[in-house]
């Protein structure tokens, strides 16, 4: 099994005429993952690498039965495009553009929630893979394998790094999950932990955070009720008070969002956290070796 993404998964793109939507929608049929439709206004009945192009994503729904939207317009109308796929009733949404404006953030995360039928996952996130399966987004698809391992993390370049230790070590994966790196995240690290719990293919969750915000401590208050060992990497542990690090939500603002209340947090929950990146394949055998 996996989390929100599976090979039934009908896939529609919006801005797949675009220079990374459609480098991104090649890559991602090329792995498999069914795109059955593209969004671009002024250019529907166009063909992208035999995906049909629509001009709105109702009619792309309509036509297609898509049931996952993924966008790539920019940041702009990034807000616009997530609310048509909510108006077109897609009960999953990625988000992968940066610079999403922090109003239009909280505007459409607020509708959505209110709602309650459509789930964001995002903005600038790396998106969403179920190795063999499914490929939403950016992620590099030759360095996933399939396996017992969930993964859920705010940083793209983390989750290939920490990926590649695994596949490395023999540690396959269910679902990898990238939230984001943005201040107001579609979807939080505790729903996808939550989600991880549930799912019986899942057997340890690995959990990649950074400095700024709560989320990860959050998240941790759920870890302590976890059946499922839970191994965690938090970075920024030498950033500096104040300073913007990559993401536009990683900044530490007085005593609030530090690395190592974070650490704390999550060790106190019974969490193994990593010093190092290439740490975590081993503290995984310790967890699966204790349970």
């Amino acid at each position: 099994m996996a989390i929100l993404v599976d090979r039934s998964t009908r896939v529609v793109v919006c801005g797949i005429t675009g220079r990374e939507g459609g480098f991104h929608t090649q890559q991602m049929i090329e792995y498999g993952t069914n795109v059955v439709a593209g969004v671009t206004p002024g250019k529907g009945g166009q063909d992208f690498h035999g995906v049909p192009v629509f001009n709105t994503v109702e009619e792309a729904v309509t036509k297609t039965g898509a049931d996952a939207g993924l966008i790539f317009v920019p940041a702009p109308f990034a807000a616009d495009s997530v609310l048509e796929c909510e108006g077109a009733g897609l009960p999953f949404v990625t988000l992968i553009t940066e610079g999403v404006p922090i109003h239009d953030s909280v505007r459409v995360v607020n509708k959505l929630r209110a709602g309650g039928t459509t789930r964001l996952l995002g903005g600038n996130c790396a998106g969403i893979i179920t190795p063999g399966e499914c490929k939403m987004g950016i992620m590099p698809g030759h360095i996933f394998a399939k396996g017992n391992v969930g993964m859920v993390s705010r940083s793209g370049t983390l989750t290939y790094e920490i990926v590649w230790e695994m596949t490395r070590a023999g540690f396959g994966q269910t679902t990898c999950v990238g939230i984001g790196g943005d201040p107001v995240p579609g979807t939080r690290f505790i729903e996808v932990m939550q989600m991880f719990e549930a799912d019986p293919a899942t057997e340890a969750v690995v959990m990649v955070g950074e400095i700024g915000g709560s989320d990860e401590e959050t998240a941790a208050e759920f870890v302590k009720t976890m059946k499922k060992p839970v191994v965690a990497f938090i970075s920024g542990r030498t950033a500096p008070p104040g300073k913007r690090m990559g993401h536009a939500g990683a900044i530490v603002s007085g005593n609030t969002g530090t690395a190592q209340s974070k650490v704390d947090a999550l060790l106190a929950a019974g969490a193994r956290v990593a010093d190092k990146t290439s740490d975590v394949p081993a503290l995984l055998t310790a967890a699966f070796q204790m349970a």
